[in-house]
């Protein structure tokens, strides 16, 4: 099936999502005319970059016990970021796909990202409340879940865009 074809039969609802592209060339004119992606395309490495650091200051307090403040901060940051670019992400898929979360083409990306994001607040929740509700040995280990979970949302996100480019239009 050509990929018109094929584009054709999806936005018409006449294939399954697991046989959908990405994009449709409607939605792939929209993804390249707005600002948004140029967004998102410079806070995913940003934020990357800031959880390598946030990681390695984890790392540290657990590995020594020093540096517990710097620890937290860095994943107060990294959430904020997060926060960022999923506020922009949602705004993005809008512009694309006519929706601020939950398109077709990035649902189960946007299911995982509520579960990464859910982790990312309960560490600064866990840092608001003190230690009284949860120790920094633990806060530490809630920090370590939520980035193995955002690193997993990344791959996703990583292997839909490797997808996309398959697809793209040569």
């Amino acid at each position: 099936m050509s990929r018109t074809l094929l584009a054709s039969a999806t936005s018409a609802g006449l294939l399954p999502a697991a046989i959908r592209p990405v994009y449709t060339a409607e939605e792939r004119a929209r993804r390249d005319a707005t600002r948004w992606t140029l967004v998102q395309g410079v806070l995913a490495p940003i934020q990357f970059v800031v959880f390598i650091a946030s990681l390695g200051l984890i790392l540290r307090f657990m590995l020594t016990g020093d540096g517990f403040a710097l620890a937290v901060s860095s994943v107060v940051i990294k959430t904020l970021v997060l926060y960022a670019i999923m506020v922009t992400g949602a705004i993005w898929e809008k512009v694309v796909f006519g929706r601020y979360l939950f398109a077709e083409s990035f649902f189960w990306e946007d299911v995982f990202s509520m579960l990464v994001i859910a982790l990312h607040t309960a560490c600064v929740a866990a840092w608001l409340l003190g230690e009284s509700w949860l120790g920094r040995d633990a806060q530490m280990a809630l920090a370590l879940a939520a980035y193995a979970a955002y690193l997993i949302n990344a791959a996703q996100f990583l292997l839909k865009l490797r997808r996309a480019r398959r697809e793209a239009p040569r």
